[in-house]
């Protein structure tokens, strides 16, 4: 057997495009592997065996004339090839079984997170882009594989995108905005995330900074003359002139929202992205990229929106349309042969985000009408983002309570099906285009309790109004996973002494709830429902009509020992947001006025609790049906950090006292642990009958049940 040493490539092993004179379709063109090595130690995996990993770049092009390609804002403004093709070029990751013999079929694609690979998270212990953890996936033989897809990072997997020009060469320019919160004080900040997008001018006479302590306070201005576009972390201030450092004279601190409107110049053709992972997965599983029979029916390419058939800026393209499965030309060798049979991609917080705009978009389908991907795990992704916009910041939230509350993304329609959103006036669904084309996947949609506290997923399921719930699409399942934040936890049946302490800037310590488990049955189940067609296990998310999803004022908490705030001051709320004529809202697309209008509230819906605090509906982990403490999808914000609003993405827990004694001198109505679990024993026997009520209904496997058995063994409880 060759050792790791042996099986990295000393040089970069091209693999190019024969010949690039056939008719032009979006493609990969080129392929460089620059690095194969054997992945996680050379560990074996089973009956799979070994895992190797490649790493290297990809090329591509689009054709802007394509209707499918039509959508991506800027894209008639991109500079073409000799081919009249739009180009980029990406970083990937594979890892796949060395025998690809034992590989199963399946492609699991993850959307990177700011260039970080997150699919490894799935597996216990598993992290970063090297760590397989307990092997989970690895064990099952999947075929993972990321691309860069993010033109606002500077690490991880990168790709590089097209500056938009306007049709004369000269360059584009727009009014930009940026937010900045802080952990710890400083002189300068990034004018926003690197490589975009530098200011006009290092005159700051027509930009505007504010400061505010709390979310809805008034903006308080702050003089041009005591802050500067230049670099101050190493010379006093004004500093060194910069057109991508912002400069505050006395610091920027950690107790205010600081909000920089300025001009800026060279916007990246960001919705390129979309396509270029939509190419990279098919080229990896359509025969090499060729046409496999299995199209789909290219009926979307008559959806347009009305502002595009009167483009004359070129936001959005026009131009000829393609028929269904049009031929390719020659591709470059696909370094899984053959091997893959169907896809499902996985995208976790800003990456689940993404996903759903993919979907929405219509970029299911590829330019010769091949479906891309059969499955679709949106992972703690309430809404979408500002991925196809003209100076969009994918790197920014889509806002929390706290947190960039006003960047695009939780634009309606934020329902899966088709419904009329009576505050915006917009009746679409996210499944529009899909729908028309035959391309919809079948999507597992999973959230954590966050996602209801900060991202406003109660709009996913019930009407503007607040008063019924909506039917959700046959082909989409929704579940809460119950009592998680949107961090994730890995700290099960630990006594309160050993929990870590409060991240920087919150009151409370976060929440160890974990949802991996339950993320492990539920792709299992995707997987059997995309392959043998078995039904899944039904939604599980708080409604109306049973009393589980419910009015702010309706949720009361037995005991939460944090200071100076309230549940409204921690409750994200929507507002419509009117970005100008030229930005489309159903599309999160086209050109934004900044900052935007607000309009009307939408209601605030949240999920109901029980007497431990702890919430009632959703996918329940052993820890919430044996619970140990009230675990919370929200955290609250501590002194000198905006005391008193959310602690933005960050849960909490608040541990049962261990005795009696303990809990009444703090006046806590939850009984304590001893009251709950007599003995060790009996603590063990509940968790032992839970989570073998978990794998009866398919939400648990059971591997992760007997290991969840084993450690409540092993825990101090009582």
């Amino acid at each position: 057997m060759r050792n790791t040493t042996s099986r990295v490539l000393i040089s970069c092993v091209s693999i190019i495009l024969a010949g690039l004179t056939q008719s032009a379709e979006a493609r990969i063109t080129k392929v460089e592997i620059t690095a194969r090595a054997l992945a996680y130690g050379g560990a074996s995996f089973g009956t799979v065996g070994q895992y190797e990993t490649l790493r290297g770049i990809a090329y591509g092009e689009v054709d802007p004339n394509d209707p499918l390609n039509q959508v991506i804002t800027d894209i008639k403004l991109a500079p073409r090839n000799v081919r009249g093709m739009v180009e980029y070029n990406m970083d990937f990751w594979i890892s796949k079984p060395v025998n690809m013999v034992n590989a199963n079929g399946t492609l699991l694609h993850d959307v990177p997170n700011r260039g970080r690979v997150r699919t490894l998270e799935i597996n216990v212990g598993g992290s970063g882009d090297n760590n397989a953890g307990d092997g989970f996936l690895q064990r099952r033989g999947y075929v993972l594989a990321d691309n860069g897809w993010q033109g606002d990072v500077s690490t991880g997997l990168q790709i590089r995108l097209p500056v938009a020009k306007h049709p004369s060469g000269s360059e584009i320019t727009g009014r930009v905005r940026a937010e900045y919160i802080l952990d710890t004080p400083t002189s300068t900040v990034d004018v926003t995330t690197p490589p975009a997008y530098e200011a006009v001018s290092t005159n700051n006479a027509d930009a505007i900074l504010t400061r505010r302590v709390h979310q809805n306070d008034p903006r308080e201005m702050i003089p041009n003359s005591q802050w500067a576009f230049a670099d101050c972390s190493s010379t006093p201030f004004p500093g060194i002139a910069s057109t991508k450092k912002v400069c505050l004279s006395g610091n920027f601190d950690t107790n205010h929202i600081y909000e920089l409107l300025y001009t800026a110049k060279n916007p990246t053709v960001l919705g390129l992205g979309f396509a270029a992972t939509r190419d990279f997965i098919s080229f990896l599983r359509n025969s090499n990229g060729a046409s496999t029979g299995k199209c789909a029916k290219g009926k979307g390419d008559e959806h347009r929106n009305a502002r595009e058939e009167n483009d004359e800026d070129g936001v959005h393209g026009h131009g000829r349309r393609h028929g269904p499965c049009a031929a390719p030309g020659p591709m470059p060798e696909n370094p899984l042969g053959n091997a893959i049979q169907n896809a499902i991609i996985y995208g976790s917080s800003q990456s689940g985000r993404w996903i759903r705009s993919f979907i929405q978009l219509g970029f299911n389908q590829d330019e010769n009408r091949n479906l891309v991907v059969e499955g679709a795990i949106p992972h703690k992704a309430s809404n979408r983002g500002a991925f196809n916009v003209r100076f969009g910041q994918p790197d920014r939230l889509s806002g929390t309570q706290h947190t960039e509350q006003q960047y695009p993304g939780q634009e309606s329609p934020q329902t899966w099906g088709v419904y009329h959103d009576k505050i915006s006036h917009v009746k679409a669904g996210q499944l529009d285009r899909c729908r028309k084309s035959d391309s919809c996947p079948k999507i597992f949609h999973t959230n954590t309790d966050t996602e209801y506290w900060q991202a406003l997923m109660a709009l996913n399921t019930t009407d503007s109004e607040g008063t019924r719930d909506l039917k959700i699409p046959d082909n989409v399942r929704i579940y809460l996973f119950a009592g998680t934040r949107h961090g994730g936890g890995d700290v099960l049946n630990q006594p309160p002494a050993v929990l870590p302490p409060p991240p920087a800037a919150c009151q409370l310590r976060n929440n160890s709830n974990p949802f991996i488990h339950g993320q492990r049955a539920l792709l299992v189940a995707l997987r059997d429902w995309v392959i043998h067609g078995t039904e899944p296990p039904p939604s599980l998310y708080p409604r109306l009509d049973d009393g589980t999803l419910v009015a702010l004022s309706s949720i009361h908490y037995p005991y939460i020992p944090a200071v100076n705030f309230t549940l409204e001051g921690i409750t994200n709320q929507k507002f419509y947001l009117d970005r100008g004529p030229h930005f489309d809202v159903e599309d999160i697309a086209g050109v934004m006025r900044e900052p935007p209008i607000k309009g009307a509230a939408y209601p605030v819906r949240q999920p109901q609790v029980n007497q431990d605090g702890n919430t009632i509906a959703g996918l329940p982990s052993t820890a919430m049906l044996v619970p140990l403490a009230t675990y919370l999808g929200w955290n609250v914000r501590k002194a000198g950090f905006s005391e008193g609003d959310s602690c933005d993405l960050n849960g909490a827990i608040v541990p049962f006292f261990r005795t009696l004694a303990q809990r009444q001198a703090a006046n806590d109505p939850r009984p304590s642990l001893e009251e709950r679990y007599p003995t060790h024993a009996d603590y063990v026997s509940k968790v032992t009958a839970a989570a073998n009520s978990l794998v009866d209904r398919r939400l648990l496997l059971q591997e992760d049940a007997t290991f969840l058995i084993n450690r409540a063994n092993t825990a101090a409880v009582p």
